[in-house]
């Protein structure tokens, strides 16, 4: 039985996104995040995300904002690991669903995905950026994503898959987050 139990919380720890973890808030790794000013313009952050999808004129929208329109969609949709549909996802999968609607090919997985695009500084990061984080304190590798989908009073908002809570927009100034953070690079 014991073995049984060590394998799942192993399999639990290592999957996209794990719950919060006490030990790891306690420690002192703190990271600014001021954002550029023109990272501050123009962002539309909703927190009704569904709301945010009901847009007129699709034309005038930039290809972060349909992107991060088509990835709001999928708010509350409970985590599943290797889903990409509504009826789970994982954060990859997310990403990987969210951008492919509008052309923008993305490797499957968080490891792959942050070795694509350009790294950035997290003060520079805008909307449609990536943000690439390590959830288990063990981890020697990236194991969780999610997308910048505002950056407000230097508070930047991320949409994501977690396994506790599923799609959903998180801060980067929990502490949990912002332990966890790793880089931040721009695709679009």
């Amino acid at each position: 039985m014991r073995p049984f139990i060590c394998i799942f919380l192993v399999l639990c720890l290592a999957s996209c996104g794990s719950g919060k973890n006490s030990k790891t808030i306690a420690q002192k790794r703190k990271i600014s995040v001021a954002a550029a000013d023109n990272a501050r313009r123009g962002n539309s952050y909703s927190p009704k995300p569904r709301k945010a999808v009901e847009v007129t004129n699709s034309t005038s929208l930039s290809k972060a904002d349909k992107v991060i329109n088509t990835a709001l969609t999928f708010s509350g949709v409970r985590y599943k690991f290797g889903g990409t549909t509504q009826k789970g996802m994982d954060c990859s999968g997310l990403l990987y669903v969210s951008f492919g609607k509008h052309d923008i090919q993305l490797p499957r997985t968080s490891i792959h995905m942050a070795e694509e695009g350009k790294k950035i500084r997290i003060r520079d990061v805008e909307k449609g950026d990536l943000l690439f984080f390590k959830t288990n304190r063990r981890a020697k590798r990236i194991n969780h994503v999610g997308m910048v989908v505002a950056v407000e009073n230097n508070e930047i908002k991320f949409i994501h898959a977690s396994s506790s809570r599923g799609v959903t927009v998180s801060s980067l100034r929990e502490g949990f987050w912002n332990q966890a953070f790793v880089k931040a690079t721009r695709i679009l």
